[in-house]
């Protein structure tokens, strides 16, 4: 009875160590060539935000990209839910057909062929009516040699307003941030400006903007103040840019975010300047991925 008792332990404990065994685990995916198209798709359209308005299915070349399970919601963008993806194809022309609507009822918004450069690239849609704005990711991001800790978040601003539906404003806008100096007293530092002039369907290049930790021992975040300027044909500065505020009053735009050290954000400015407080123009902030 000892030898049974001890066979079977010697087969149970043969039974964990076998399963213990490291073993390889695969996963579905394969390399993508340099020369490949990859995109983002950015629904910056001044709607409701009601599922209503959800891009329920989108079709490439009329293979489906995604359905409702990972709708494409108002200022937000597809695919996400990860670092780094991206929709793949050849470079060249592409049929890109968006549902918007219930799974129900989906009813297409848009069904044209668009040009895709290889490498990274946001297909930015702020009209149905109109072909999306193509322009480069920016991929990788910019970093900054430090001695220490850093002190700088990385921020890329698009002129997306309209005037009023239908639209599109035909002011060039130059970007512009402060910090808290100081987090004790709150005193700020002088504007400086993010990245150059923007026009209408433009952004700018990746910025840096600085960071003063509010917890020095931390992994690094601290308000940032921003502000939008009007620049005139000639170059010269014409003042705050003036929008209609959530009560219908014409206010100069002002705003602040919190900025993490070492994030790159895109600050998307879209929405109407002077029309519908409901769809009013302001920043929507997206976390670049």
């Amino acid at each position: 009875m000892k030898n049974i008792t001890k066979i079977g332990l010697l087969l149970l404990f043969t039974f964990f160590i076998i399963s213990c065994e490291k073993g390889e685990i695969q996963y579905m995916s394969e390399e993508v060539a340099e020369n490949t198209a990859q995109f983002q798709i950015f629904y910056m359209v001044p709607i409701s935000s009601g599922s209503s308005n959800y891009i329920n299915k989108i079709e490439l070349n009329n293979e489906l990209l995604t359905n409702e399970t990972m709708p494409l919601i108002p200022n937000n963008f597809s695919p996400y839910g990860g670092t780094g993806r991206y929709f793949t194809t050849t470079p060249g022309t592409s049929k890109l057909t968006l549902y918007k609507g219930t799974t129900t009822n989906l009813e297409v918004v848009f069904d044209q062929d668009i040009d895709l450069p290889a490498g990274k690239s946001m297909v930015i849609f702020h009209s149905f009516d109109e072909q999306p704005l193509i322009i480069d990711a920016g991929v990788p991001y910019p970093s900054y040699v430090t001695d220490g800790t850093a002190d700088y978040t990385n921020i890329r601003f698009y002129n997306l307003m309209y005037e009023s539906e239908g639209v599109p404003t035909d002011l060039t806008l130059q970007y512009q941030f402060q910090y808290i100096v100081d987090n004790d007293t709150g005193e700020l530092s002088e504007w400086e400006n993010l990245g150059e002039p923007v026009a209408f369907g433009e952004a700018t290049s990746w910025s840096k903007a600085t960071v003063n930790k509010r917890i020095e021992i931390s992994s690094g975040y601290g308000y940032i103040y921003y502000r939008i300027r009007v620049i005139g044909d000639d170059g010269s500065d014409q003042g705050n840019l003036m929008l209609k505020n959530a009560y219908g009053n014409m206010v100069e735009y002002w705003d602040y975010w919190t900025g993490y050290i070492g994030y790159s954000r895109h600050h998307m400015l879209n929405g109407y300047r002077n029309d519908s407080p409901t769809y009013r123009a302001r920043i929507r902030q997206l976390t670049a991925e």
